[in-house]
């Protein structure tokens, strides 16, 4: 994609500029409806890909600093808030995390771990479907990424595995072999493996914050925590469920567990570098799960884990300086949630959730809550990442939500949860899609339609055994 696509971005400031110049509502304050229009512009550009997320973020917070939408007749305060988003302590969770998550990359432990899951359970196609994901399940809390988790760890095994297999890229005739299920199951494992915890992909601790605006607290440990029961069972029928409607070709694959184990001797011993990232991981997750106790904030755990890091030389000062993904997240992920949390304390996310709440005043909120959901699952037909579709819309329908009476922390965690769900809808629906989907194994038909059938599988899961299982951890 070329950095700037200029048809893109004029549409852009043409959706911006007709927001901008609309009256602004009754009982809304103009500067609230203009930061709107700036917000939409910059979710727009991102949406249609007009430059990258890093360059619309920048656009979004000059456009608040120059225009004084935040301040109105203060510049220099204008500016201070439109660089607030980089004093945000969750914003800087996920840039340490993508730091630490480095580390499992350069020691290779990462990499380890799954041949060591497939040397273990790749005797059969779900064998080594539940052993790739299971090692995407065990890198997902400290790797924030499941696009670097997906593409960096999980797919370059798979891919090899399936061309092992006889599923080569080149020869269509051979995609159903094994290819195109491993393809499908990694992939949608990778959906449910980012919202079982909250470091696990950028878009749930985004949730987190806007929750917490609206009085609504979660922790690193009540998020796993609600989201553990349906969350491994979506895990475990996964597999199964492709297994029965989009089976491999392939019956056996005995060659996969000698495969992986060379693959393991070749890499040798476990080194002292990965010893160190494994006592490092085991820490992180240790202040994560027990901060509270100690008074320690989960951002502050991820510092203290960098330091291990970096002090024991598992990684080096210039690691983190090239760790681009980081620093691109800090700065797109600083200006959406510099303009969410704008946009509920000038007062539009109130105004916009009493406007549509009233319209569902008449329904109970045992109807109104899978309405909610419904509606804001399906809508991620129109994005391309969990966290575009959270900036643009989670604080509107978890306001909602909450005016005409859902518990508000189970519709916070079932919201911040959907979109990344729902990822597996489109070939473009979550950052790991296109490079699944660049492997040629799944066409597009086979992606929509089994993504549509998975995606119905995954709520009905969270609604059924997550609604039981909310009532017993007492969110309703």
């Amino acid at each position: 994609m070329k950095e700037i696509n200029l048809k893109a971005l004029l549409v852009t400031v043409i959706i911006a500029v007709v927001i901008w110049f609309i009256p602004v509502p009754e009982g809304l304050k103009p500067n609230a409806w203009h930061l709107l229009a700036i917000f939409v512009g910059t979710i727009a550009g991102i949406i249609l890909k007009a430059a990258s997320m890093g360059t619309m973020a920048m656009l979004g917070i000059t456009m608040c600093a120059v225009t004084q939408v935040l301040a109105p007749g203060n510049p220099v305060k204008s500016v201070t808030d439109a660089l607030s988003g980089f004093g945000n302590a969750t914003i800087w969770l996920i840039g340490l995390a993508f730091f630490i998550a480095r580390g499992f990359i350069k020691t290779g432990l990462g990499t380890r771990m799954a041949y060591y899951f497939i040397r273990l359970f790749g005797k059969g196609p779900l064998g080594l479907a539940y052993g790739l994901n299971t090692a995407d399940l065990i890198l997902a809390p400290a790797i924030p990424s499941n696009t670097a988790r997906a593409g960096g760890v999980i797919f370059p095994i798979m891919k090899s595995i399936a061309v092992n297999m006889g599923s080569v890229p080149e020869q269509a005739d051979t995609h159903k072999k094994i290819g195109a299920f491993l393809t499908l199951s990694s992939y949608n494992a990778n959906m449910i493996t980012s919202v079982m915890f909250l470091t696990a992909t950028a878009s749930n601790p985004m949730a987190q914050k806007f929750a917490k605006d609206l009085g609504i607290h979660i922790t690193w440990t009540s998020w796993a925590v609600a989201a553990f029961v349906p969350g491994i069972i979506c895990f475990l029928l996964l597999p199964l469920f492709l297994y029965r409607f989009f089976p491999p070709q392939l019956k056996n694959t005995k060659e996969a567990p000698a495969m992986a184990a060379a693959k393991l001797k070749e890499m040798g011993p476990v080194s002292k570098q990965e010893w160190l990232m494994v006592a490092t991981f085991i820490i992180l997750l240790v202040l994560w799960i027990f901060g509270n106790l100690f008074s320690i904030d989960a951002t502050t755990g991820a510092l203290i884990g960098l330091c291990i890091l970096l002090l024991t030389g598992v990684l080096t000062w210039e690691d983190v300086k090239a760790e681009k993904g980081a620093w691109d997240t800090i700065v797109w992920f600083s200006s959406l949630v510099m303009m969410g949390s704008f946009l509920n304390s000038l007062g539009f996310i109130g105004w916009f959730g009493n406007l549509v709440g009233g319209k569902l005043s008449m329904l109970s909120w045992q109807w109104a809550f899978p309405l909610i959901v419904l509606v804001y699952s399906y809508c991620h037909y129109l994005f391309a990442s969990a966290t575009a579709q959270a900036a643009a819309m989670y604080s509107v329908f978890l306001t909602v939500g909450i005016s005409v009476g859902v518990p508000g922390t189970m519709l916070a965690i079932f919201l911040g949860a959907a979109a990344t769900l729902m990822g597996g809808l489109t070939h473009y629906g979550h950052g790991p899609a296109p490079i699944f989907f660049g492997s040629t194994y799944v066409d597009m038909r086979d992606w929509w339609k089994h993504g549509f059938f998975i995606s119905v599988l995954f709520l009905a899961v969270w609604f059924a055994a997550g609604g039981l299982w909310w009532k017993v951890l007492g969110l309703w």
